[in-house]
């Protein structure tokens, strides 16, 4: 890492893509935001979108390419491409017996009573799976040798069912991936232009299935996103970019542009992972060690459980849901992936009517082509931002720097005769139903995600951030029961942000299966050295340095009672495993599981699985948040008419430039507090403090303060 001396001079960039903008920060420091700029994502190309952000921040800062030194990038393209269905032909290999794994699963179903299920697309068609000749035993070791002409044969059936890309899952190639990579460099002498995905390095872990659903996910993506990777770092460069492009993971790190290309399915869900890290720092800052982030941008609304200054990590996740909100129903990939939950509420996210006269909002979105109907750009259907227009919440001429023009009245008249006329309202009406059924579904997303991990939101502090986080911040804490809210500086651009704090890291997962009563710990400890040694490797590229000086290194060991079907993590202390840490392990164990599952299982023997090791550059720490008392009541010299969002009334709020206040300034709600990409509503019901970092502090007043007031 570099000196406290050089982060001075820094000057990094900062794009991330979503499905409606892009956001674009330009940091000198570790933090001075010298400009930052949201543009409508061009999906077409999404590198316009892209290099028009960058351009405006350039020249408002008055820099050039030349002079930035870091740049870092996350994209929706992994997540929309395997959703959208645009990724290349696949074809996989399996071993013999196995071909079938795909359609097989989990041999369930999700919904059970379901009679029109429709069953998750794994991307590759029967006549797509091919098998060859060979057998790994689950300690590695070759029961059947690999058929020496099978590659030959392979490339030719390859040929004609037109595939471009292959994933190879063999059976326990975890345990040994010599077979893949034979496979492989059999394959790639023939047919020199294929794309081909390994599963003993895309996903080195146990469980077949699991192991070859990660696989299809990075063979289907990679050339789409190697193409895209290749256009992206020419464009920059041709634009006077020299540094290295580094790319952001969906575990919270980065790495580069070579590794995103091997393995893009660890792109996927980047854009919400660089949130979650600004909240876990705005936490650490402010000694807040039960957070709920909040990040609710044009398309859709993240939610993240933050514990002492952590966010909630996990192992698994799913992709494409057939139905978007029930679990098992969509594409099970293995990567290393902070956990949150995401549904379909954003800015974007389409109102409508049923047949039954039910008001529903999303999961579909405008998006940004065509946008809301205030957007005037082609959208027909009323979107949530048309609600929040309509409703006096987002004032014309403070949106988006005035780079994107509103029409409220076209807002206004699409939510009448959309949804107005059928269920009996006018337009403010039609508005206000739209903004209280978008904001309880987020309330109960966070309400069930918090029950899921057995923790209550109502003790949490809400981080909020995105283009509409801190316009709903308010409604939504309410209905989860929260009643303390942070908004950071810049909030608009929070994920953005979130990237230029984020490590340069590397994990690694491998199973090697070991009781814990009988485990050879110089086996064990030899893999996990192997494993720090190719995790830094990776790293030390990322830093463009030989060494990682100051790096940091996490090791633990995914642990279950035997004969359970999932792990828990826990984890390990010190270099290497010695004989006198084997009760500690056990210890930290129990209480981990008694934490899930209220008591351990006595008399039990536990096994291991899987174990893991993440290298991360050293951590760049906010500086602590100084208490900040209430010095002056903001008396607002203008005032616009809002509609209450708790009463429907129409009512007067304070209008604030958020520029214009100083450390102790407090504000009484209703009010909006305006800034260039986003607002922040104070409802009725709360206040909100300036305080010396910069935040706003909303505090929710209780109904008796308020009768009192």
């Amino acid at each position: 890492m570099a000196s406290s001396k050089d982060l001075r001079n820094e000057l990094r960039l900062a794009i991330d893509i979503g499905g409606t903008f892009t956001d674009t920060v330009l940091m000198e420091g570790e933090e001075g935001v010298l400009a930052s700029a949201k543009t409508l994502t061009t999906h077409a190309n999404p590198a316009d979108g892209a290099m028009e952000g960058a351009n405006r921040v350039i020249k408002a800062a008055g820099r050039s390419f030349g002079q930035v030194t870091g740049f870092i990038h996350g994209t929706t393209l992994a997540t929309n491409a395997l959703i959208e269905k645009r990724g290349a032909e696949v074809a996989t290999i399996t071993t013999d017996g196995f071909r079938d794994i795909l359609e097989i699963a989990y041999e369930r179903r999700y919904a059970q009573y379901d009679i029109n299920l429709e069953k998750p697309d794994f991307l590759v068609p029967r006549e797509r799976s091919l098998t060859v000749r060979e057998r790994m035993s689950a300690a590695g070791e070759v029961l059947v040798p690999l058929d020496a002409s099978a590659a030959g044969r392979l490339a030719e059936k390859i040929g004609r069912i037109g595939a471009q890309s292959v994933a190879i899952c063999l059976l326990h190639a975890y345990a040994n991936g010599e077979h893949e990579r034979t496979l492989r460099d059999g394959l790639l002498e023939r047919r020199p232009d294929l794309s081909i995905s390994l599963s003993s390095e895309t996903s080195p872990e146990a469980r077949e299935f699991d192991r070859l659903s990660t696989t299809v996910a990075n063979a289907y993506i990679k050339p789409l996103i190697q193409g895209y990777l290749e256009r992206f770092s020419a464009r920059f460069g041709e634009a006077g970019l020299t540094c290295p492009i580094l790319m952001m993971t969906a575990g919270g790190g980065m790495c580069t542009l070579n590794i995103a290309a091997q393995f893009p399915v660890r792109l996927v869900e980047s854009g919400p992972a660089g949130g979650a890290i600004l909240a876990a720092r705005i936490a650490g800052a402010a000694g807040e060690r039960e957070v709920l982030s909040f990040d609710m941008g044009g398309t859709t609304a993240k939610l993240c459980l933050i514990d002492k200054y952590r966010p909630q990590t996990s192992r698994k996740f799913e992709i494409a849901r057939a139905a978007r909100f029930i679990k098992g129903s969509g594409m099970p990939v293995r990567i290393p992936v902070i956990e949150m939950i995401e549904i379909g509420a954003g800015g974007g996210s389409i109102a409508s009517v049923d047949r039954l006269g039910r008001l529903g909002v999303g999961p579909q979105s405008a998006g940004s082509e065509p946008g809301p109907v205030a957007f005037k750009r082609g959208g027909k259907q009323p979107t949530v931002t048309d609600s929040d227009i309509t409703l006096g919440y987002i004032v014309p001429g403070e949106f988006a720097e005035g780079h994107i023009e509103i029409d409220p009245k076209a807002a206004a008249q699409s939510l009448a005769e959309a949804i107005g006329a059928k269920i009996g309202t006018d337009h403010a009406g039609a508005a206000d139903g739209v903004s209280r059924i978008v904001d309880e579904s987020m309330a109960s997303a966070g309400r069930m995600h918090g029950v899921e991990s057995g923790k209550e939101l109502a003790t949490r502090t809400m981080i909020a951030f995105g283009g509409n986080g801190p316009l709903h911040a308010t409604r939504v804490a309410r209905s989860a029961g929260i009643g303390r809210i942070i908004i950071p500086p810049n909030p608009g651009v929070g994920s953005a942000i979130g990237f230029l704090y984020a490590p340069v890291s590397f994990e690694i997962v491998r199973s090697h299966y070991a009781l814990l009563a009988s485990i050879d710990l110089t086996a064990i400890n030899g893999l996990v050295k192997s494993m720090v040694e190719e995790a830094s490797a990776v790293v030390a590229l990322g830093t463009g340095k030989n060494g990682i000086e100051g790096a940091q290194i996490h090791r633990s060991a995914f642990m279950r009672y035997r004969g359970q079907g999932h792990e828990i993590e826990i984890p390990i202390d010190g270099e290497t495993i010695v004989e006198d840490d084997i009760p500690g392990l056990v210890s930290a164990f129990e209480e981990a599981y008694r934490k899930q599952f209220s008591r351990p299982v006595p008399n039990m023997q536990i096994e291991i699985l899987n174990w893991s090791v993440r290298v991360a550059t050293a951590e760049r720490d906010a500086a602590p948040v100084q208490e900040t008392k209430a010095q002056r009541d903001v008396v607002p010299s203008q005032q616009v008419t809002i509609i209450c969002d708790i009463d429907g009334t129409e009512c007067k709020a304070a209008l604030v430039h958020r520029s214009d206040l100083c450390a102790g300034d407090t504000i009484t709600g209703p009010a909006l507090v305006v800034e260039p990409q986003t607002t922040t509503l104070v409802s009725a019901d709360f206040t909100a403090l300036a305080d010396g970092a910069g935040n706003l502090v909303l505090t929710r007043i209780l109904q008796q303060e308020m009768a009192d007031g």
